[in-house]
């Protein structure tokens, strides 16, 4: 080989190196800046992940202040009212275990008792739900189902809500003006069962339309293409499903309704009538008429707290004790009836 091409080679990869280098050196360059970046990622991903850590912590202990705030909060509802109970229990349950107290009646001398006002008060209730309750099923079914979403809706609903934040008291002058002066019954348990009713229609409307509402609005479109009417569908379809809380509605707005006083006083009266189950129906003595005045166990422990006469007190806690003890068992009689239709209506 010539030695001349030897000399040569040096020459030629000199001439080249510059060239070379400057791409080596931007390979290098675009390797730093992959290992800048990834670099910064790595960074950004362990502080993100440090964040949300810290994040998580943040909401975790947010949450177990906020679960014990409503655990106490509900944990001193729960107390006020189990005191409530106890304590009205432990001054009544004696009285009320008296011999001749629910079966004697409140005029007697020797042994006064509250048979009257405990008959008055289930009798008023029952008159009260018999008028309130075709009423108020009526109109949350017009409500719900029928009526157009425009301002005759929106009035119905405000008024409804209005009815029921009015004063017991004021509602008790209504009925007193109206059903007893006006329509000239007297003070009567037609009157009291009235005013009662002011209050009930209310509360049950709200609950038999939100126990309607919550009904699947397949079940409707279901039964809709069956070829049923809207009117077939809501008796055979709407009504079956909604009743478990309809009839939970009912219980508890009758324990509301079995302990109201202040409508009373003014339509239905706080004398006790001295009553004859033997008696005509239309003797002022009957039990079943309803043009009587009447007393009920609400009215009771009103009239005599303001009568403080000696051995009223002990009546008025046996009073309340068994009043107490009706509202409780209305409540604890509206969950068993409720899970028990639940049950044989829903086959859950």
């Amino acid at each position: 080989m010539d030695s001349s091409t030897f000399a040569s080679e040096p020459a030629e990869v000199r001439a080249d190196q510059p060239a070379d280098q400057g791409v080596a050196e931007k390979y290098v360059e675009k390797g730093a800046d992959k290992g800048a970046e990834r670099a910064a990622a790595a960074t950004a991903s362990a502080t993100a992940a440090v964040d949300l850590d810290a994040h998580a912590r943040r909401i975790g202990r947010q949450d177990r202040i906020a679960t014990g705030v409503l655990t106490a909060i509900a944990g001193l509802v729960l107390l006020l009212l189990a005191a409530i109970v106890a304590y009205i229990l432990v001054r009544g349950i004696g009285k009320v275990f008296q011999p001749g107290f629910l079966v004697n009646d409140s005029a007697d001398k020797v042994l006064p008792g509250i048979a009257t006002q405990l008959f008055d008060s289930f009798y008023m209730l029952v008159i009260t739900l018999v008028i309130s309750l075709p009423v108020s099923l009526g109109a949350a079914i017009f409500l719900v189902e029928y009526a157009p979403d425009n301002w005759v809706t929106t009035a119905a609903s405000t008024a409804i809500e209005t009815l029921s934040s009015l004063p017991s008291i004021v509602v008790g002058m209504f009925g007193s003006l109206f059903f007893v002066v006006v329509l000239g019954w007297g003070i009567s348990i037609i009157a009291g069962a009235l005013a009662l009713t002011m209050f009930n229609i209310p509360i049950l409307v709200r609950v038999i339309q939100q126990a309607l509402a919550d009904v699947p609005q397949s079940q409707r479109d279901a039964a809709l293409a069956m070829g049923l009417t809207r009117w077939e569908t809501t008796i055979n379809v709407l009504l079956p499903a909604a009743m478990p809380a309809i009839v939970t509605g009912v219980v508890i707005s009758a324990g509301r309704v079995f302990g109201e006083a202040a409508a009373l006083i003014f339509t239905s009266g706080s004398a006790a009538a001295r009553i004859n189950f033997a008696a005509a129906i239309t003797s002022p003595r009957s039990p079943w008429n309803i043009f009587r005045p009447a007393e009920t166990l609400a009215v009771h422990i009103w009239k005599l707290k303001m009568e403080p006469t000696p051995g009223n007190d002990e009546i008025v806690w046996g009073t309340a004790a068994v009043l107490i003890i009706c509202v409780l068992l209305f409540n604890v009689l509206a969950r068993v009836v409720g899970k028990a239709l639940s049950r044989r209506l829903t086959s859950e």
